[in-house]
């Protein structure tokens, strides 16, 4: 599967509303909609310019599920896959 078709399952996962083990892992509506809109913004970076430019974002979202304790289940790895999938995609071969 292609960087941006990981990125489009992400949007669409990170849309709907939150599950109940979604509320108990630690996610919040609030960080739901960051996080979705951090991983669309960088979708629509890829789409308009190319794939040449994933070395330039720059998402830190491991980082930042883990300041929120973001404890692990169905988004939190979707997140974090998201994350090794536009780093592996930026680093040589």
């Amino acid at each position: 599967m292609d960087l941006l078709a990981i990125l489009d399952e992400a949007v669409a996962a990170l849309k709907a509303p939150l599950g109940e083990d979604d509320i108990i892992q630690g996610w919040t509506d609030d960080l739901r909609r960051e996080v979705q809109e951090e991983i669309s913004i960088s979708r629509s970076v890829l789409r308009r310019h190319g794939s040449g430019l994933v070395r330039y974002l720059r998402s830190r979202l491991d980082e930042w599920m883990e300041g929120e304790e973001i404890r692990p289940g169905r988004l939190q790895h979707l997140v974090s896959d998201v994350q090794r999938r536009c780093v592996d995609a930026h680093s040589p071969v």
